[in-house]
């Protein structure tokens, strides 16, 4: 009897400690997605910095610049498919599609003196360079998370466990496809 007590005590620890286990990994597991969630949360953050800045750059540029309207119509509708994107991959590529129209639009102010010597449009120049480097670091960031997140289903026991519990591989934010190259404008 005293044999048998011990058994059932030992296997009814292991139970124990493996609910115990698997329960803290859930809980982590919780915690990287609630942690990922909140950091694309930080990457909208500079978008929205951005989208805010990009019509005030656009209409000073128009100003001084009125031929370029295909830029300026780019910009207005890759701001357009941003608001209406619903998932993190929908507004990763809208961002990007805006990241290009920007790119245009600077490649533009850079050719024009008389537009880059503006005082407004320096100022707006700058404010956008501060955000584009904010982007970057939340999008670093928010990449480190995932990576982090998803050794973690990969590894056992989140191999195991995840997939009970509904956890799966989160995408990275990658680049654009052609973004590798400068945008050229002729005129």
């Amino acid at each position: 009897m005293k044999k048998l007590a011990v058994i059932l005590g030992a296997i009814g620890l292991i139970v124990v400690l493996g609910v115990v286990a698997a329960v803290g990994f859930y809980n982590g597991l919780v915690t990287k997605t609630t942690n990922i969630d909140g950091q694309w949360a930080q990457v909208e953050t500079q978008y929205q910095r951005r989208f805010d800045l990009i019509p005030n750059l656009v209409n000073t540029v128009k100003g001084l610049f009125e031929q370029e309207q295909t830029v300026f119509g780019d910009i207005a509708e890759a701001r357009t498919r941003y608001s209406g994107a619903k998932t993190v991959d929908d507004r990763a590529a809208a961002a990007g599609e805006i990241e290009g129209a920007l790119a245009r639009l600077l490649v533009i102010v850079e050719s024009y003196p008389e537009i880059k010597s503006d005082t407004a449009v320096v100022g707006l120049m700058d404010e956008l360079a501060g955000t584009e480097n904010r982007v970057s670091v939340e999008r670093r960031r928010f990449n480190d998370l995932v990576k982090d997140y998803n050794t973690a289903i990969k590894r056992i026991p989140g191999s195991l466990i995840a997939p009970i519990f509904g956890f799966s591989e989160r995408a990275f934010f990658e680049a654009v496809e052609g973004s590798e190259a400068a945008p050229t404008v002729e005129f």
